[in-house]
């Protein structure tokens, strides 16, 4: 998952037509390393569908007060700049609550399109 760094570079991969999940974590969040062990492998099962990259909600914290997120790891959907659908809360998620996430992304954006 690549990691972007700064605002611009967040919009930019956004603004596209290609489906992209933006996943806020941090390095002190004990549920976003939960999820490590197996997110590589649900970023590679849906590479046909999206694309995913993380967010360092330490480093942009104005991005993430704008977003309004507060509990992580957090994902949200985007497509042409605009959000589709969310999955924040400051519950630990499991790989079959995120799958459900991406499965839902995909539909929304999918019904945009059609």
């Amino acid at each position: 998952m690549q990691k972007i760094t700064n605002e611009q570079e967040f919009r930019d991969r956004i603004a596209g037509d290609r489906l992209t999940i933006a996943v806020f974590k941090t390095t002190w969040c004990k549920d976003c390393h939960f999820i490590d062990p197996f997110i590589g492998e649900v970023e590679a099962a849906y590479a046909d569908r999206l694309e995913m990259v993380e967010i360092d909600r330490d480093d942009m914290p104005d991005l993430c007060g704008e977003l309004n997120i507060l509990g992580i790891p957090s994902f949200i959907a985007f497509r042409q700049g605009r959000e589709l659908v969310r999955f924040v809360s400051k519950l630990r998620k499991t790989r079959e609550e995120i799958e459900q996430f991406l499965d839902r992304a995909v539909e929304v954006s999918g019904a945009i399109a059609g």
